[in-house]
């Protein structure tokens, strides 16, 4: 069973950075197209970053130049470096493979934009 366990949350200021990290267990990523969502209460989960199984990137427009996707397909993990973050950052952060090959969902890691 493919298990994805999100990490890297916290209390962050406006303008902070935070590298939130996604293992993955009972599968290896490197095949997959793999992506970033997050969401908000009572709101739709938003994908945010992409990254092919080429290590080609896409960004939501919301986050493009601020956010950065990577895997290291040694520790079967999958990146995102954020920076500048902003309030409307807050939301919970989810990882999963893209469709049509999707994982259940993890629990996911609260990030918090907040002075």
């Amino acid at each position: 069973q493919v298990r994805l366990e999100e990490s890297g949350g916290g209390l962050v200021q406006p303008g902070g950075s935070l590298r939130l990290s996604c293992t993955a267990s009972g599968t290896i990523v490197s095949p997959y197209n793999m992506g970033w969502y997050r969401q908000t209460p009572g709101e739709r989960r938003e994908l945010v970053a992409t990254i092919d199984n080429s290590n080609n990137t896409n960004y939501a427009p919301s986050v493009k130049g601020r956010f950065t996707i990577s895997r290291d397909n040694i520790k079967n993990t999958v990146n995102l470096q954020m920076s500048a973050l902003k309030p409307e950052d807050t939301a919970v952060y989810y990882c999963n493979i893209l469709p049509p090959f999707r994982a259940d969902w993890g629990q996911g890691t609260q990030v918090t934009v907040s002075s």
